[in-house]
């Protein structure tokens, strides 16, 4: 129970780096002399320290013999940026480290517990392993898949509508929840939305919360630019996060001009769907976007699915319900033959948000 208590407050400081540290992991470190912590450390941004650096940094002496230092991912064993965590802690005098969980990236996999272990340095795995690897799960998505990370997320009622049939969505879950979604799009380095939520709901696509307002990238989903008629007016295109905006669309969709005369980035796809989302996924990791958080709608989510590109969903529900067989949905478009061929979620987490609940978890595809 000790190395667990310690290994959370390593988590604790872990998550000071939420949403800042692309396209590296969020790592937290915590130095414990005799049952106490007594040095934190945290991992705030690409290109500077990592956590077990600032742990050390900030202890300011040399450890005790009795020190042990939690750390919730496995030190790096390589050089970057930065030097190798690994080496660090063996010039520390360090004799002793608890780790959360194993370096995902195949190309560092355990070799920094192997470093440690060979100079005689007392090493254990695994201590909240599941909390750590959750962390982490657009770093970890990346390391194994070289792909980005493409999450949905979709509010429904208890007979999962996202709309009433004339298309009115606001609000179905309640100011709890609606905070969480403003979390989460402050982890991901991009949030994305399909041309119809524009037109009827003209989001600000920004995470506020109490102490900022940040403006992820932001994705504008639309095959035929049936936004342009909004350049003048709708948020995404003329408030102070503009240079944010990028709208994504097929090669030789009329009107691409007036998007980039405004000063509006577009990207412009394949129109088969398997190469547009193939090109699209190559693009964001080119330009350093390991992660996007999908908001819909309906259209662009289910484009998504019957591709079997969403990697993650996250679902919030709302206690109550339309009982209208023509209200909106979130995902259409599939045949479903038998309940053993329905879409699932792996490694699911369950939060109750006032009186709202969040189910999330990796999305499996099984073919019929």
């Amino acid at each position: 129970m000790t190395d667990v208590r310690f290994m959370e407050e390593a988590l604790e400081e872990a998550r000071r780096g939420w949403g800042t540290t692309h396209p590296n992991p969020m790592v937290g470190a915590v130095i414990v002399e005799s049952e106490k912590v007594v040095s934190r450390g945290f991992h705030a941004k690409s290109g500077e320290p990592h956590a077990e650096i600032n742990a050390l940094n900030n202890l300011g002496r040399k450890p005790s013999t009795d020190a042990v230092l939690y750390v919730t991912l496995e030190p790096c064993s390589s050089t970057g940026k930065t030097g190798p965590c690994s080496q660090a802690i063996l010039d520390s005098g360090l004799r002793k480290v608890v780790i959360g969980t194993i370096d995902p990236d195949t190309r560092h996999q355990g070799r920094g517990v192997e470093i440690l272990r060979a100079a005689g340095v007392e090493t254990s795995v695994g201590i909240l392993a599941e909390a750590c690897e959750d962390l982490n799960l657009i770093f970890n998505h990346v390391a194994k898949t070289a792909t980005p990370f493409l999450a949905g997320k979709t509010a429904t009622t208890l007979d999962g509508k996202v709309a009433t049939r004339a298309g009115k969505s606001k609000w179905i879950t309640g100011e709890t929840a609606r905070a969480d979604v403003m979390q989460w799009r402050r982890l991901f380095p991009a949030i994305a939305v399909g041309s119809g939520t524009v037109l009827a709901d003209d989001p600000r696509l920004t995470s506020r919360m109490e102490d900022s307002d940040f403006c992820p990238r932001r994705f504008i989903f639309d095959r035929s630019l049936r936004t342009a008629d909004g350049l003048d007016h709708y948020q995404v295109y003329i408030d102070d996060h503009r240079d944010r905006s990028i709208v994504v669309t097929v090669e030789g969709a009329d009107g691409v001009q007036a998007f980039e005369k405004q000063g509006i980035e577009v990207w412009r796809m394949p129109s088969d769907a398997q190469k547009f989302w193939a090109e699209f996924k190559a693009r964001c990791i080119k330009e350093g976007i390991t992660g996007v958080f999908f908001e819909g709608g309906a259209g662009l989510m289910s484009g998504l699915l019957a591709q079997k590109q969403l990697d993650y969903l996250f679902a919030y529900r709302a206690p109550r319900f339309l009982a209208d067989e023509e209200a909106q949905t979130f995902v259409t478009g599939q045949e479903v033959p038998r309940m053993e061929n329905a879409y699932s979620l792996s490694q699911v987490h369950h939060a109750i948000l006032g009186d709202d609940q969040l189910m999330r978890g990796f999305v499996n595809y099984v073919d019929a």
